[in-house]
Parts: C-alpha cells; structure tokens; sequence
C-alpha cells in the first residue's frame, strides 16, 4: 500500500534535494527549499486552526508558495479548495459558501468577501517549522476540483485522501505507458494560470517524479514563452495549439527546446492532430479525462491520430447503451469509466452524484467505442444531439461532417485541390 497522501510528494522534494523544483523569473526553489516552505506553512495552518475535516481555499497566484500551501493543505488534512482565476462574483461567493473554513491568499487575487477569514502566505510563514506530522484520514475529502462551470456554478468533485493516495503521477512504478514516454520530456514544465488546476497540478507532480522543474510563464504567451523560457513541455488547448500551429506556419520561431505539449480539454480531431505533427514535429500527447475521473488515456506522438489511446490496465471503460446494457464490439455508446483515484460524488450535491456517480462507475456522458485493438476513440457527446422530425441525431458526427468539408474548401484535406 502507498504511503499516505501527500508522503510521496514530500518524498520527492526530499530525493531532489538541492536540483530546482520550481524557476520563478530569477528565483529558483529547490527541493530542500520548497520542503522547508511546505513545513513553515503547515505549522502555519495548525497555529490558524486548520486541521482535518476542515476547508481551506487557495487563492494565489503560480509562485513556489502556492505549490508548497496545497501540499501543506494535505499536510494537516485539510479540505483544499482551489480557487481559479475569472470566477465571477456569484460563482466564487458559491464556492467560498462550500463549508469553507479560511481562504489563504498572497494578496494578488481579490478577497472581497465576507465569509470565510483570510490568511496571508506571509503570515502563515512567520511559524516556526515543526517536522511533518500527516494528520490525514483515509475516508476525507482532501481536495475540491470544479468543473468548468460554463452553464452555471460550477460542481464541485470531492477527491479522498484514500483516492489522492491511489493517483500515478508521483509513483513513477504505477506510471502506464503513455506517462513514462511523457516523463521523459519534462525537464522545463510551463506552468500558467493556476497550480488549482487539477491538470496543471498533477503535471507539475509528475515533473518532480521525473526530476525536471516547473517553470512559470509570466505572461503565458505562445510562443514566446516556450522560447523565451526554453522550455520543454506545457499544457495546452486544442484552440491554442491551432493557433501556435498557424503562428509557426505564418512566422516560425525557435521551439527546439519543446518536446511535449500535453493537450486537454476537448476532442482534437484527427486531421488537426496530423497537422500539428506536421508543423511542431512528434511533440503533441492527448489526454482524454475529466475531472470526475482523472485521466482515462493518452495519446502519444506516435498513436494513430483520431484515438484517444489504450486506458491503463488500472482503469475500467465500459460502452453503454442508453439503457445502461454494454453494446458490442465496435458499436458506439456511453462510456462509463472507473479509475482508483476518481472523486467520491459532488460535494453537497446529492441529486447530482445520484444521477453521475452509479454503483462505482462515473458516467462520462462521453460517446465512444473501442476498435479491435482496443484503442478507445470518442464521437460526441449523449447530451449534444438535434432533434428532426423527432428523430435524435449527435452533434458530434455532423461536426466533422461539416469540419471537414470546411479544410477541402480551403485544399487542406488532400481530396481536392481547393
């Protein structure tokens, strides 16, 4: 059994010792150094009051102290709420109403609330570091992941201690293949925007188990700053990376220190995929997750385009029909996915989990089948359908219908000269 989360990433701070962690502008943080951090700031918490059971939000900005209070949130067996930035007022006066206890900022995120009180980085540092005492329960929430919240408040994904201990990214024994062709290529990580990120942060741990550094773009410019930075791998979007694509195709700049770019968020459509193959070279990996599950699979540079890959052998797919019955081989339906470190349910949404969470499994609302290989492949989504005559028809094969017939109008399919 893995030691109790957060043991294997203090581990891995203890192993890197003297190399950089963490690159913020001119100041480098080693692991001995973000350790000594991760210390003073739990001794901090405790001193506040916060313990086990008990919510913490994170406000903060991509520094080393951000990264050392969510590890040291773990620390004490907090609840760690993360905050990201362009909430709008409702949405983060929902997410600090969520049971919790105290928001810890370092003053560059607005506060303006009058819920939970505020602790200050500063403060919390000013307390004399106690050694490591994890006082973390199995069964706890350790962390809150929101969903994208595009339709309304965001939901909120309560992940266990219990789950966070069953996680890959800082055990590189449990890494499937996809993750270990990735470690290779992380000696710079870019990170931007929040380390509350589920997938920024679990990148940022992998790149500690892989012995590279996290490194901030401040502003996170592509390409600038893949190039100002050098560095060798980031997260990005499919909208982004089509637009990095046209940028290196109008004006090239020097990416020859990129080797990973981890996309995620939303299909990337096979010929897209080729394209940026064609233009960037074998650096694009797809991952396909969500934040109710983790990740499911990953593509590598060198898969057949248009799959999402083989998920591990520690993680279940099922394709569904809509009455919950397994199809065929081959056939398209839902898939229902169950992985060790998945979320337990919503937080103080009952209805909710009821309705996504069903005897284990998550449902993705995702449609997908498996070809004979056993490479799993997605073709829309069971909530984005039209209806004609009443008859149901997917968005999602009409998409690439319609995707399609845009590139050969524009010569880029290879069908047509344009």
């Amino acid at each position: 059994m893995p030691d109790p989360y957060p043991q294997p990433v203090l581990d891995l701070l203890a192993a890197a010792g003297q190399r950089p962690v963490f690159e913020h502008g001119a100041r480098l943080v080693s692991g001995s150094e973000m350790l000594g951090l991760v210390r003073r700031l739990a001794a901090g918490l405790r001193a506040a009051g916060i313990g086990p059971g008990l919510g913490v939000a994170t406000m903060l900005g991509v520094n080393p102290e951000a990264f050392a209070v969510i590890v040291a949130g773990h620390v004490v067996g907090a609840r760690v709420v993360g905050v990201r930035p362009g909430l709008s007022d409702g949405q983060l006066r929902h997410v600090l109403s969520q049971d919790v206890t105290a928001v810890v900022t370092d003053g560059v995120m607005n506060t303006d609330t009058t819920g939970p009180r505020t602790l200050t980085v500063t403060d919390l540092l000013t307390a004399s570091a106690d050694p490591l005492e994890l006082l973390a329960r199995p069964d706890d929430v350790a962390r809150l992941i929101y969903t994208s919240g595009s339709t309304g408040n965001p939901k909120a994904c309560a992940q266990t201690y219990a789950a966070m201990n069953a996680a890959w990214a800082a055990r590189p024994q449990a890494w499937p293949p996809a993750i270990r062709e990735l470690a290779t290529r992380l000696s710079r990580y870019l990170v931007f925007g929040s380390l509350s990120s589920q997938v920024m942060m679990e990148y940022g741990v992998l790149t500690l188990a892989a012995g590279g550094t996290m490194v901030v773009a401040d502003p996170p410019m592509f390409p600038d700053a893949i190039t100002r930075l050098r560095a060798s791998a980031s997260v990005i979007t499919v909208p982004r990376l089509r637009k990095l694509v046209a940028a290196q195709q109008k004006s090239p700049s020097d990416l020859s220190s990129l080797r990973a770019l981890m996309v995620s968020g939303s299909p990337l459509e096979a010929a897209r995929l080729r394209e940026a193959l064609d233009v960037l070279g074998p650096v694009v990996f797809h991952g396909y997750g969500q934040t109710e599950t983790g990740m499911i699979s990953m593509t590598t540079p060198f898969d057949v385009p248009g799959s999402v890959g083989f998920p591990p052998d520690v993680i279940d797919v099922e394709i569904r029909d809509d009455n919950g019955e397994p199809v065929p081989p081959g056939a398209d339906g839902e898939l229902y996915v169950r992985t060790p470190s998945q979320a337990a349910g919503y937080w103080a949404d009952p209805a909710e989990t009821a309705e996504v969470f069903v005897d284990g499994w998550v449902r993705t609302r995702d449609l997908g089948h498996f070809d004979a290989d056993g490479r799993l492949y997605l073709v829309g989504r069971a909530r984005d359908v039209i209806i004609v005559n009443a008859n149901l028809y997917y968005a999602g094969p009409i998409e690439r219908v319609l995707a399609t017939h845009f590139r050969c109008r524009r010569g880029i399919c290879g069908r047509h000269p344009g």
